[in-house]
């Protein structure tokens, strides 16, 4: 058989083939169940804040910079691999180039410029997100521990500003930095779960933390054993969430519904069960939410933390 015979047979089990991979490329791409609307997002959930935009249009970016990469370096390889393949009536080695200064120049130089970009908006945004104003609406203390979430919410709930006039013993390892923008006459009121809590609306597992539509919400995020982290999904947002160490962000939500929360930190045997549930309602709602509480006896608050570590306890004074 001829050499050109032998490749022409040699190619139809790939031309039989093709076929195959083209159909299982196509299951795949439409296995998901995303929409022609949910593709923009890249994978990500609708967003129901007014910051989430941002961490979106981040994400975008990034997958845009690696997309353009990516069809640079396939092109460059797709190229090579067309014009620079073995001859079949050549068998001598093709001239070997070494030390091409412009190709390097150029394979250094674009990665490093194509990282500071990425760093400069992740910089950007990041400062952006973590800023924090002088007095939010509202703020609630995300207690963490094994295995479940408990909600201190710092309000005024009966609108008398003599109550609460003195800083709980449970909200004591609180910085001073951030009990400084409670409202006056917070007594406050709490939720706490335990792994078997449900949703009494639609059942999923995890307690509920109620926020009002519309009002800047700042959580201050605080654990009682180990590192957790508090992952509400549709903010686009987690934080850990570190035993003697307080972190805080904000968000406003702009959106009414029910939405899943999570612990994103591998947190020990039971990390899976640390589920929660995030209500948007009304503020009207919220606020009528915040008396229920108080009706039923859970005024006051629940332990926040530990005690600060002296790393953070430093910290607190240079920033005083």
């Amino acid at each position: 058989m001829s050499p050109n015979g032998s490749d022409r047979s040699s190619r139809r089990p790939m031309r039989r083939k093709l076929p195959q991979v083209l159909t299982a490329g196509l299951i795949l791409a439409t296995a998901s169940g995303c929409t022609y609307k949910d593709f923009p997002r890249l994978g990500m959930p609708t967003p129901v804040t007014e910051e989430a935009p941002r961490i979106l249009s981040l994400w975008q970016g990034s997958w845009a910079a690696a997309l353009i990469t990516g069809i640079l370096v396939w092109g460059l390889i797709v190229w090579s691999v067309i014009f620079h393949r073995r001859s079949r009536t050549k068998v001598e080695v093709p001239p070997q180039t070494r030390y091409n200064m412009p190709i390097e120049a150029l394979y250094t130089v674009v990665p490093l410029i194509i990282v500071s970009v990425l760093f400069y908006f992740t910089a950007r945004d990041e400062s952006k997100l973590l800023s924090l104003e002088d007095k939010p609406t509202h703020t609630v203390n995300v207690v963490g521990y094994q295995w479940s979430w408990g909600f201190n919410y710092v309000e005024n709930v009966d609108g008398d500003s003599s109550t609460g006039a003195e800083i709980p013993k449970e909200l004591t390892d609180i910085p001073n930095k951030f009990k400084e923008d409670f409202p006056a006459g917070s007594e406050g009121v709490y939720d706490a779960g335990i792994p078997g809590t449900r949703n009494p609306q639609n059942g999923n597992p995890g307690p509920t933390l109620w926020l009002p539509k519309g009002e800047k919400v700042r959580f201050i995020l605080t654990s009682r054993d180990v590192i957790h982290s508090f992952w509400v999904v549709p903010f686009l947002m987690k934080q850990d969430v570190i035993p003697g160490h307080t972190n805080a962000f904000e968000v406003t939500p702009n959106k009414e519904g029910t939405f899943m929360g999570k612990c994103a930190e591998l947190c020990g045997v039971d990390h899976s069960r640390m589920l929660f549930n995030v209500k948007v309602v009304s503020p009207e709602r919220y606020q009528q939410h915040l008396k229920e509480l108080a009706d039923k006896g859970q005024d006051g608050y629940i332990p926040s933390g530990i005690e600060l570590t002296d790393p953070a306890r430093n910290a607190e004074k240079k920033q005083l």
